[in-house]
């Protein structure tokens, strides 16, 4: 089977989520014309175009507010932050709106929205671009945290952030994007990774020791432990 890097994989997840239900939407900064800040919206605007691939000013909070408005009414909204770190300007929409909705309401409205966008230390970005924020919204009520590692969880988990009647933050760090590996059932365009249960990349029968992580530290990790092997 052929591998695919992850930003691939999130292309094709969100290829086959647009094509299998015209109420989901791509909405963000640079997603459209310029194919994505890290190109995973690649062709995206071409095939389905810009009312379902929407180009926003710089204002996450118009833009996230606009989604949950539309998460509301019905349809399926995937918001992409150019970075996490912007989020925080929209932060009364995502933590007073989108996580409390539901509740609020009494059950009369589901928020069926996906925010996503890149995080974590990259090259040169500063310290604008560079925090991690999986704890903050982790601890927030009404919220579901998700931060895969590899292609394969990659497509399958925002293929079930999207199909989710709550709120998702989907984390992706911006040093992941070109790692490669191999997808879970490929031609399967409704194959789904669910929530909830962790991926055991290695075991051993006689283990005195478990590492958890998440996101690009998995990939750190299994370079240590294959290292620790050699040696």
């Amino acid at each position: 089977m052929a591998e695919v890097t992850v930003r691939e994989a999130l292309n094709q997840a969100l290829a086959e989520e647009l094509e299998r239900d015209q109420n989901v939407f791509l909405i963000g900064e640079e997603v459209g014309h310029y194919n994505g800040a890290y190109k995973v919206s690649q062709g995206l605007f071409e095939r389905f175009g810009d009312k379902r691939v929407i180009d926003t000013p710089i204002a996450e909070a118009g833009f996230a507010g606009l989604a949950i408005g539309a998460a509301m009414a019905g349809l399926r909204p995937i918001v992409e932050f150019m970075t996490w770190n912007f989020s925080l300007v929209a932060i009364d929409q995502v933590l007073n709106n989108a996580a409390k909705m539901h509740l609020m309401s009494g059950g009369q409205f589901n928020m069926p929205i996906v925010f996503r966008a890149p995080q974590g230390a990259g090259g040169s970005l500063s310290a604008q671009h560079s925090s991690t924020l999986e704890s903050f919204y982790a601890y927030t009520p009404g919220l579901i945290v998700v931060s895969p590692s590899t292609p394969g969880d990659m497509r399958g988990m925002l293929k079930t952030a999207v199909r989710s009647n709550n709120p998702v933050i989907f984390l992706e760090h911006e040093k992941i994007y070109a790692i490669k590996g191999e997808l879970d059932e490929p031609e399967n365009v409704d194959y789904l990774v669910p929530f909830g249960k962790a991926r055991v990349v290695r075991e051993h029968e006689n283990a005195q020791i478990t590492i958890v992580c998440w996101s690009l530290t998995v990939h750190v990790v299994m370079q240590a432990a294959n290292e620790l092997q050699v040696h």
